[in-house]
């Protein structure tokens, strides 16, 4: 999976797991990086290496690897310093992924759908097309419903189609109990996050009307003073979308090492290609994200700059 992954990225990646076991491989799960907290109920969760603290034993795995599926990234420099580690790897690589301009050339296999709402509705096709959906257990079925409901904006966004009802119809008529997966994934969170989106919605957040956009910028000493851990920002990126008329929101993190962004966007606004174009990021049409090594307030003004660059497409908004 990519790193700090998502629910989608943990869950499609566990509910594969818990499919191939079945048939009796050895598989092992690799997160390049540690992961939310939130996400520790996922069965098998607790099994799943973290290669930024466990390298020597992820390496090894990797280079003896017969297959290697990579979930809901389509690049390895997603993958962050487990990529050359892929690279060198002679294993063969399987794809499964919904994003945008997959680097084709190191995956022997796979699929890329940008249409699908999330890898996990992916690993879901797999099994049935496979013709192995009598190996669709209740805890592949907690993995696939965590990993569509949390990308797909409790299936909101655009990108839920007939498809994920009827996923989700299956997965419910196989005995699963959904809420308490919503209660382990948007209960779980700390005062001080709450306090936390209340100084970023307060003191962080500029809105530019002319442009029908919306800033959020936050300092690494916010992240210190709240003592923010890994997850705790999630979705604050879709909170200034919920203003009437604002057509992109931004958030840009100064994660010390680096300052990352994410950009949400409604309607015809291409995200990914301004992710792209300003940013090194990319993603889809109305979820990207990007990063840049240069300071937060240098990386506020590149935004601001990109947005009146962008002034026509973001002022043709229709109410």
């Amino acid at each position: 999976m990519h790193q700090k992954p998502d629910g989608d990225a943990m869950g499609s990646t566990l509910g594969l797991y818990h499919f191939l076991i079945q048939f009796n491989h050895i598989v092992t799960v690799i997160s390049p990086t540690n992961w939310a907290s939130f996400l520790n109920w996922m069965p098998a969760c607790s099994t799943v290496l973290d290669y930024e603290k466990e390298t020597t034993a992820s390496n090894l795995l990797i280079n003896e690897a017969d297959w290697i599926f990579c979930l809901d990234f389509n690049t390895l420099n997603r993958t962050k310093n487990m990529e050359q580690a892929l690279l060198q790897s002679s294993s063969t690589k399987i794809l499964l992924d919904h994003h945008q301009q997959p680097q084709t050339e190191v995956f022997a296999y796979g699929l890329s759908d940008t249409s699908k709402s999330s890898t996990a509705e992916m690993v879901y096709d797999f099994i049935i097309n496979a013709g192995f959906q009598d190996k669709i257990n209740d805890d592949i079925s907690k993995c696939l419903y965590a990993g569509a409901m949390t990308d797909t904006g409790s299936f909101r966004f655009p990108s839920t189609s007939s498809a994920v009802h009827l996923m989700i119809a299956d997965l419910l008529k196989r005995g699963l109990k959904q809420s308490s997966i919503h209660e382990n994934l948007f209960d779980n969170f700390s005062e001080n996050r709450l306090r936390f989106i209340g100084n970023v919605l307060l003191n962080r957040m500029q809105i530019f009307y002319e442009y029908n956009t919306a800033l959020i910028s936050i300092p690494q000493q916010d992240l210190i003073k709240y003592e923010i851990k890994t997850g705790d920002t999630e979705g604050l990126v879709n909170y200034p979308l919920s203003i009437e008329g604002i057509k992109m929101a931004a958030i840009i993190i100064d994660r010390g090492e680096e300052r990352k962004c994410s950009f949400r966007s409604k309607g015809d606004f291409d995200v990914n290609t301004f992710a792209r174009k300003y940013f090194n990021g990319g993603g889809h049409f109305n979820a990207a994200g990007g990063s840049s090594r240069d300071a937060i307030e240098l990386v506020v003004s590149k935004f601001k700059e990109a947005m009146i660059e962008n002034k026509k497409e973001l002022c043709t908004y229709q109410f």
